[in-house]
């Protein structure tokens, strides 16, 4: 894979998935292993990216020794990294540890996970960067976590899945958002979950393809919901990045909240500016799956009604497979500037980097 140009890479979302179970033995306290022996237990059942899918990761990102595509930090250097080339990779280990209805338990896995993440990923290539992993539904224990690892200078945000069982504007929420803005960490919202709800506001679908498509919607759901509920109002310095969110619909999310916001602002009075302005300031979103057509006249229009440049954050959102060829992942003949902005200097940043 070749590149026109070379600037600075910065890619916002490399998987770095969790080979077995097994793998997180040697980071678990004894009564969790014998209780995970004993149960059954075989870890979150949050099927985000079926196996079987072809988007799930091209044939050439599986490791032959049938460990899961993106668990061997060698396939991730020499297929990502090496080829951009990548400055700095954010990883997001979205093991689902959120939908583990036992909360010490799904506490104890994110600690082992985290651990994991320094040891294997962070301390073995200097140019990665992690996410902490958190049972969010129990932000007590999640905000501990954060506390454990956010002195860490190899940890630049905390992950949390969009499929949540309540919307992340609650109250609820707040220690999180507390123990982020605390350590200066960016709070990443990530495809996928399992909470146990359906995911569509209907009922559940009865296809993969409804609900990879429809997950927009619930991105779309979280962002009304952190600006109207007044978290950003609460906590000023928080910055929250939308992963593998699609971005295309955010020009009329925003003229439609903005419209609606005029009309009944006295029911929100802690809203004190239009809703686009908290996106606008507060918000970024990463790059892949482009929903956009490959076209620059098409992404400087779509960038036109954002009214900012500096919205947008490159991806690979490797092993998923989304493109082949550089041009089908950033639409080629961008202005310099701009494809700076995208590659590298708005993440550059939004993550302090």
């Amino acid at each position: 894979m070749e590149l026109d140009r070379r600037p600075a890479v910065i890619d916002c979302d490399l998987h770095n998935e969790l080979p077995s179970l097994e793998t997180l033995f040697p980071y678990l306290p004894d009564y969790w292993c014998d209780y995970i022996r004993e149960s059954a237990f075989v870890g979150p059942d949050a099927n985000d990216y079926p196996r079987g899918a072809a988007i799930t990761a091209r044939p050439d990102y599986r490791p032959g020794d049938g460990r899961p595509p993106g668990s061997d930090l060698s396939l991730l250097q020499s297929q990502v990294l090496d080829v951009w080339p990548v400055e700095v990779g954010i990883l997001t280990c979205v093991y689902q540890v959120s939908a583990v209805h036992n909360e010490d338990l799904a506490a104890s896995l994110a600690t082992a996970i985290n651990t994991w993440q320094a040891e294997h990923w962070l301390a073995r290539e200097p140019r990665l960067r992690a996410s902490i992993v958190v049972p969010s539904q129990n932000p007590e224990l999640a905000a501990r976590e954060i506390d454990r690892w956010g002195s860490h200078p190899g940890f630049v945000q905390v992950l949390l899945p969009v499929r949540s069982a309540m919307p992340y504007g609650k109250r609820h929420f707040d220690p999180i958002y507390a123990a982020a803005v605390r350590h200066d960490l960016v709070v990443g919202i990530h495809y996928g979950g399992a909470p146990g709800n359906p995911p569509t506001p209907v009922g559940w679908p009865s296809t993969f393809l409804e609900e990879y498509a429809g997950m927009a919607q619930v991105f779309q759901s979280q962002v009304i919901s952190l600006v109207i509920e007044g978290v950003f109002d609460r906590f000023p310095p928080l910055r929250v990045a939308l992963i593998e969110a699609g971005f295309t619909w955010l020009p009329s999310l925003m003229w439609r909240l903005d419209k609606e916001w005029k009309g009944l602002r006295h029911n929100t009075p802690w809203v004190k500016r239009p809703p686009s302005a908290y996106m606008r300031e507060h918000m970024r979103w990463t790059l892949q799956p482009l929903d956009a057509p490959p076209d620059p006249a098409a992404m400087a229009q779509i960038l036109e009604q954002m009214e900012s440049d500096e919205l947008l954050m490159f991806a690979t959102d490797y092993p998923h497979w989304h493109f082949d060829r550089p041009e089908e992942a950033i639409p080629a003949g961008l202005p310099e500037p701009l494809y700076a902005k995208i590659m590298s200097e708005n993440a550059r940043r939004f993550y302090r980097l």
